[in-house]
């Protein structure tokens, strides 16, 4: 990001103290980031809603959710040069204006084409407003400071995607599914006016044109679509026994190769990836992508294990999960107050804890568990949130100088959403190949020699006689395999809230090589 003008500077005052109207037009920034977070997982807990909408098949309905997370993840890291370019305002502006156009086409998409096309362009300028944000945070506020307006950023980053399925729920059930695009309307027109009018945290860099690294862009764009695209249908075509897979593995491959060299190299290259040399930085990366192993995952999970286990609908589903986001609520103000007196590796490290500690309290579940069994584990994770959000941010960006922040930022929140990409497909596959071993294991020791199985088919062949008559006998032995396939999953689901548990544990080893970061910079003593 560029330098403030003369006229920024002047407004925040000697003292760092900023002027209404720059604090009116950050605050248009971040509600415009949560419009983009949210609209990740809105449409989560409505995909069969949505698939009947536009008469897709339950293979090509994940197109909605893919098509929005490859666009995105190829915006994130070129949002930087943009905003260098452009400036925050126009680039904002831009994004914000054309999110809440292609909202509106994806709520009169007339099929499955022109829905995930129109989610593509959203999915794109959305990507270029989240880490404008986070930049425009450290760029304007001062060290004493950064920690309120890190709790700000750290509640609509986490809460986003947690009530995205909440919101999409109610709106689906109440409305019809065409509302979870019509929302952002009257919130993107008015984001759109505020960044216009109101944001000026540094000026537009024409000449960048002239230096533009077209090779950087179609390598980024290259590597990291077709990464995503190896993370969302990998597990659905068996990873690499899909010969398309394969093709994208070699693109992902070569082109992140080529990446690498090419930005190294270059000039004036359109990702700064020297930002690593600065080892906050890379380790706050690292724990930004360990947060989006468990942010996504679990708001992938839970919904998940409503829906396929308990059968709940969206709405239920919603009022089920909408408990971590109100204990991140519930928790911020205190995780802000000891974020300005805490030294931030030990919080961190206690919000690591914490999250492993509510994943881990799912180990115990049964096909059973409701709203208050998974009151407390979600209560935890809630709280633990904003204790690992808001020391990450500080640790990553906070050693760094103002005019590499852009950069960065993007760099920064591309990790988070990668851990949420390889997490999910880790996820998505270990629950398959678990559930399969789990039934394995219960179908071999659900047999006739055992008494209780005996028993229990015997129950059923019973019932259901009256009405079925020599059809019984089947009909009971169908009924078993789908409580043992049931209980399978349970497992499969416990195994995997375990395995997330570890991912967080493993995080508090790397603690030690975290530098101290205070004030402005490393130890208090600024950049």
């Amino acid at each position: 990001m560029a330098a403030p003008p003369a006229s920024a500077t002047a407004a925040t005052g000697g003292d760092g103290a900023l002027s209404l109207r720059d604090r009116l037009g950050f605050f248009a920034l971040v509600v415009g980031m949560f419009m983009a977070i949210l609209d990740i997982q809105i449409v989560a807990s409505s995909l069969a809603e949505i698939q009947a909408g536009v008469s897709a098949g339950p293979e090509e309905i994940s197109w909605v959710q893919t098509g929005y997370l490859i666009a995105e993840v190829v915006m994130i890291p070129l949002s930087g040069w943009l905003s260098r370019l452009m400036s925050t305002r126009w680039l904002f502006t831009m994004a914000s204006g054309g999110f809440t156009i292609a909202s509106g086409l994806c709520a009169i998409a007339w099929n499955l084409e022109s829905l995930v096309a129109f989610r593509v362009v959203q999915g794109f300028l959305g990507g270029a407003m989240i880490p404008t944000v986070f930049a425009a945070a450290f760029a304007l506020f001062p060290g004493k400071k950064q920690a309120g307006v890190s709790v700000v950023i750290g509640l609509v980053a986490t809460c986003a995607p947690a009530l995205g399925p909440t919101i999409g729920g109610h709106l689906t059930e109440a409305l019809s599914w065409h509302w979870l695009f019509l929302l952002n309307l009257p919130v993107g027109a008015a984001v759109t006016v505020a960044a216009a009018t109101l944001v000026h945290f540094d000026e537009a860099d024409p000449s960048l044109l002239r230096r533009i690294d077209l090779i950087g862009i179609g390598l980024v764009a290259v590597c990291l679509g077709s990464l995503q695209y190896i993370l969302e249908e990998g597990p659905r075509d068996d990873w690499f026994d899909s010969a398309t897979i394969v093709f994208f593995t070699g693109c992902a491959a070569i082109g992140g190769v080529l990446l690498v060299w090419r930005e190294l190299t270059a000039k004036d290259p359109v990702v700064d990836l020297r930002a690593f040399l600065d080892r906050n930085f890379v380790l706050g990366c690292l724990y930004s992508f360990i947060t989006g192993v468990g942010l996504y995952g679990a708001v992938y999970l839970m919904p998940l294990f409503l829906a396929r286990v308990r059968d709940l609908n969206p709405a239920q589903i919603g009022e089920v999960v909408m408990i971590t986001g109100l204990f991140q609520f519930l928790s911020a103000p205190l995780a802000g107050a000891l974020s300005r007196k805490l030294d931030l590796r030990v919080m961190l490290s206690f919000g690591l804890l914490m999250f492993a500690l509510g994943l881990w309290l799912n180990t115990h579940l049964t096909h059973d568990w409701d709203y208050w069994e998974f009151f407390l584990p979600q209560a935890v994770r809630g709280v633990s949130l904003m204790f690992i959000f808001i020391p990450i941010n500080r640790l990553s960006l906070g050693t760094l100088p103002k005019e590499k922040l852009g950069n960065a930022s993007g760099l920064y929140n591309l990790m988070r959403n990668l851990g949420g990409a390889i997490g999910l497909a880790a996820i998505t596959t270990m629950l398959t190949d678990q559930t399969k071993i789990h039934y394995s294991y219960l179908a071999e020791n659900v047999t006739t020699a055992r008494l209780a199985a005996e028993a229990t088919l015997l129950g059923m062949e019973r019932h259901f006689d009256p009405v079925l008559g020599s059809a019984s006998a089947q009909a009971a032995l169908g009924q078993v395999r789908q409580i043992v396939m049931r209980e399978a999953t349970v497992m499969a689901f416990a195994d995997v809230f375990t395995a997330v548990a570890v991912v967080f544990a493993f995080g508090l080893l790397l603690m030690p090589l975290v530098h101290k970061v205070g004030g402005n910079g490393p130890d208090g003593g600024g950049h």
